[in-house]
């Protein structure tokens, strides 16, 4: 059996994260809740946003998470996946634009 960093069950677990400071994860999580209800933004459209937001981030718990949400919240595959291609691209662009920085840096040094 390999061991891995990342298990699914601790997913379940993260309420306990409150055990040693529940004042603070009780602010976190009653903070959390409010940025995903219904505003200016649908819940269902926070969700594909966290699940892109997720790709981006890399974090296998939240795209765990988000992708059941987004499917609880009426997103089918193909909008999930237009999300992560979203991210994706805003990731990529991030790094190329990046480039302009490093190009501008080599110049100035004389290379």
């Amino acid at each position: 059996m390999s061991e891995h960093y990342y298990d699914a069950h601790d997913l379940a677990k993260f309420p306990e994260i409150g055990k040693n400071c529940p004042e603070l994860a009780a602010k976190f999580f009653d903070w959390y809740q409010a940025v995903f209800a219904d505003g200016a933004l649908s819940a269902r459209e926070k969700s594909l946003i966290a699940l892109a937001v997720a790709h981006a981030v890399q974090c296998p718990y939240c795209i765990d998470a988000y992708s059941k949400d987004c499917l609880g919240k009426g997103a089918d595959l193909d909008q999930m996946t237009e999300a992560v291609h979203v991210a994706a691209a805003i990731r990529g662009g991030a790094s190329l634009v990046h480039g302009v920085q490093m190009r501008g840096h080599a110049t100035k040094i004389g290379m």
